[in-house]
């Protein structure tokens, strides 16, 4: 199979033009319109909505999603078992509808879901007692329980319906709920309310019921059709299982996907220029994620960045389990389309404050007051750039102790046209942007001059970049203690900057790196093979893009031939590039050699790059995330086990991050009005005139790696695109002894949170060294303990941490593994 969607097709006549220097005749024809019913039009039930997604469990115990339900039409309720009030009546209501419901042909296979408002109470086990007394068929009847937050938020915000807890002192209604049913179609569209406890209600539900089965179902439109083809992926997984026992690496452990369990009920949502209304431009690039302490408590938490809607920050409550906490503090991006997160401690007070970039619609900086409660202090601080912005970098670059600011800006892809939701229209030739001057922007560096203000030096400082920068990476390359800048360029050749001694940066790309990827993504900097000198791993996306029909499967580890790479007029530039990812082994003295195909370091579609000791033995391994969604075919997220610093083993398939949870590969995209607004889509199909669902594929864009159950091994949680996350757990300490440090630090003369700072753990005759940089995954920076596997140690021989300041810090072995270290510079 090959994908017969690629990167140039939907360029647009404006990139081929440009690049190619040819012309091409556009169909301007008009679709047909479509012909005027003869007769009375039958009235239809209203579509009044879309029902949200959901993920929850079940009365048996199990997993059950709204994606279960499609293809069906549905009835739903909100009760819970503890009720003495409305729902013993409600719950019978629906018992009889549903024995209406089966003695007519045409409401066979019609689902009913009961909600229940109080889910701490209503576990699987009471939920099945009710079902049971209920009389409830098991098989049509479906009884489900989650968290408070995740059914409350589906209630309120997806079924429009209030819930709110009773006055204190009501018993037998503790909690006030609507006692509407719902009738939701095959599409997921809400069709109606009706009172469930009036006859009246479930006759007219009835008999929209009944008006709404005898309607066509949507057509569904799957595009590639090779989305819904999976036999490649089986053929990549056996492939990678037959070669399971020669990995070097421990690969004996899994990761299970516990999004349903972590209550995180956060849902990414794309503009229509990444659905609907397809362009070839940046928007599709997606979002990033980042994981702090926001609220002091000691736990990790998460912050999502959502394209269209809200971003959201979820507290840690400990075992794996998170609760919305964004209400409560204080963030918020209004109408803005969100882009990256970066947390970092920018007052040296000793907790995290969080930076968001948006498209045209100012960035936003917000400082933690502390337990997590933050105000927007964008206006005092000057760093409220309105532009085309992605990733943030918090280094600080003189060394004054103070936290500066880099801020990648990827160039103009937008018009003045705005769509649903407020965002910019793209163009649609946003990949073409670097053959057009008046695109180019300058991506920005800021000095903190203390009290939450930055000053832009960008000019002063001598580091004018205007490539089409989306992330990058602060790093000593020189070793004199200044921290230099990587700065990736998506559309081009990526820059090096020097670092004079925090007063100028030089630009010294080719002399230090001759050759570089063409559209790097995704950047992180570590000691891939444990010599004790920091590597940097570069992710390229766009040049997989080169290929007229792509790579096949079974060449998605092979750099792009030379003969299918862009033409040189449209790379615009002499450079010499790497046909892929980058892996730069750093040989000492500044100098790198670039080791990617001997790494087998190469992945296909990426995005970013989190790095982590995922078996905990002492090596550094990899998480690469991919994947296009619409128009594309599915791409695999990579998971690289370091086989002891020679090379990186493909391993996704082995520990179970690929396939997904559910054998998932796509999900509805987007709705089509065929016989309407939509009559001149290009996804319609030909003669059609009804409602069209198109599904497209799964993609994921940003990843952390952290330990999210706090039980020694480390886990992932991903940013998807368009999706809800994935909560990845690894099953690692739970099979065998797991030996490991997580180390803190806590700057003086440096900056509170160490950034910059060099930590060595000594095992044995092996020197274990990370930066701590703050690099998490693509476009986020995070506030993390740094974690080293110790291997069969169970303690470490030694710690040295180079602070940004220059001052060291020596802890003497042994120290006991498997504990939190805080270390305080002195």
């Amino acid at each position: 199979m090959r994908d017969n969607t690629n990167f140039r097709r939907w360029c647009g006549i404006a990139v081929l033009v440009a690049t190619l220097g040819t012309l091409a005749a556009c169909d301007k024809s008009k679709p047909t319109p479509p012909p005027v019913p003869a007769g009375p039009v039958p009235r239809k039930p209203p579509v009044l909505g879309q029902s949200p997604e959901f993920l929850l469990f079940d009365q048996g115990g199990k997993v059950f999603s709204s994606e279960d339900l499609l293809g069906k039409f549905w009835v739903a309720d909100f009760i819970f078992t503890k009720c003495a009030g409305t729902c013993i009546g409600m719950t019978a209501s629906m018992g009889r509808l549903r024995a209406e419901m089966q003695k007519r042909k045409e409401f066979q296979g019609v689902h009913s879901v009961s909600f229940s408002v109080d889910p701490d109470t209503d576990t699987p086990p009471v939920l099945a007692a009710y079902a049971a007394r209920s009389g409830a068929d098991s098989a049509g009847w479906t009884f489900l329980t989650g968290t408070r937050d995740a059914i409350w938020k589906l209630c309120k915000e997806g079924m429009k319906l209030p819930v709110e807890d009773a006055p204190a002192g009501e018993t037998k209604m503790p909690i006030v709920h609507s006692q509407n049913f719902i009738l939701i179609d095959r599409e997921g569209a809400i069709r109606g309310y009706y009172d469930g406890l009036t006859e009246e209600g479930c006759k007219s539900l009835l008999a929209d019921l009944a008006l709404a089965v005898a309607e066509p179902p949507a057509r569904k439109v799957v595009f590639p059709a090779e989305v819904l083809e999976s036999l490649w992926l089986k053929e990549a997984a056996s492939r990678q299982l037959a070669v399971a026992a020669k990995i070097a690496a421990f690969h004996d452990f899994r990761f299970t996907d516990r999004i349903a369990e972590s209550g995180i009920t956060f849902r990414h949502h794309v503009v229509d220029d990444a659905a609907k209304h397809f362009k070839a431009n940046h928007y599709d690039h997606g979002t990033g994620m980042a994981v702090a302490d926001a609220d002091g408590d000691g736990r990790l938490d998460l912050f999502f960045v959502n394209q269209l809607g809200r971003s959201e920050l979820w507290r840690n409550l400990g075992g794996g389990r998170f609760q919305d906490f964004t209400a409560a503090s204080g963030i918020s991006q209004g109408d803005r389309i969100g882009v990256a997160a970066s947390f970092a401690d920018i007052d040296n007070d000793g907790d995290p404050d969080l930076m968001l970039t948006t498209v045209r619609g100012g960035n936003l900086l917000f400082e933690n007051g502390g337990k997590g409660k933050f105000t927007d202090i964008t206006s005092k601080s000057g760093v409220g750039f309105a532009g085309h912005s992605a990733a943030t970098v918090f280094f600080d670059f003189n060394r004054d102790g103070l936290l500066d600011l880099w801020v990648c800006n990827v160039g103009v892809f937008t018009t003045e046209e705005k769509g649903r939701g407020g965002y910019y229209v793209g163009t649609g030739d946003g990949f073409a942007g670097h053959l057009k001057p008046e695109r180019l922007d300058t991506s920005l560096l800021y000095l903190n001059t203390g009290g939450n203000v930055f000053k832009d030096v960008t000019s002063e400082f001598d580091i004018l970049d205007s490539g089409w920068n989306g992330d990058a990476s602060a790093l000593d390359v020189n070793g004199d203690g200044f921290l230099d800048l990587y700065v990736l360029n998506m559309q081009g050749p990526d820059e090096y900057y020097e670092n004079l001694g925090g007063k100028k940066f030089e630009k010294k790309s080719r002399s230090i790196f001759p050759a570089t990827p063409y559209g790097s993504m995704g950047i992180k900097v570590f000691d891939f093979n444990g010599d004790g000198n920091l590597d940097i791993y570069v992710t390229d996306m766009h040049t997989d893009m080169a290929p007229p029909n792509g790579m096949s499967p079974d060449k998605e580890k092979d750099k792009i031939p030379a003969n299918l790479m862009f033409p040189k007029a449209f790379l615009k530039t002499d450079a010499l590039l790497v046909a892929g990812n980058a892996l730069f082994r750093n040989e000492g003295g500044g100098v790198y050699k670039e080791i990617s195909d001997e790494a087998r370091a190469e992945t296909y579609w990426p995005w970013g790059v989190s790095v982590g000791d995922l078996n905990a033995d002492g090596y550094e391994d990899a998480f690469v995330t991919a994947g296009m969604s619409y128009p594309f075919r599915y791409g695999i997220n990579s998971l690289l086990l370091n086989e002891g610093g020679r090379k990186f083993a493909d391993a996704e398939f082995i520990v179970g991050v690929e396939p997904r949870r559910g054998g998932r590969i796509c999900k509805p995209w987007f709705e089509l009005d065929c016989g309407g607004e939509d009559l001149g889509h290009k996804q319609r199909p030909s003669g059609f005139l009804g409602r069209a669902v198109v599904w497209s594929a799964l993609s994921t864009r940003s990843s952390v790696i952290f330990d999210v159950d706090d039980d020694g091994d480390l886990d992932i949680v991903t940013a998807e695109h368009n999706d809800c996350p994935q909560v990845l757990v690894s099953d690692l300490s739970a099979g065998k002894a797991v030996h490991f440090l997580k180390v803190r630090l806590t700057g003086t003369k440096s900056n509170r949170s160490g950034i910059g700072a060099i930590v060595q753990v000594r095992v044995g005759d092996r020197k274990l060294v990370q930066a701590n940089d703050g690099k998490s995954g693509y476009m986020a920076q995070s506030d993390l303990p740094l974690y080293f596997g110790l291997g069969d140690a169970d303690h470490a021989d030694g710690i040295e941490v180079i602070w940004p300041s220059g001052a060291r810090t020596s802890v003497p072995g042994p120290i006991k593994g498997n504990e939190l270290l805080n270390l305080t510079e002195k």
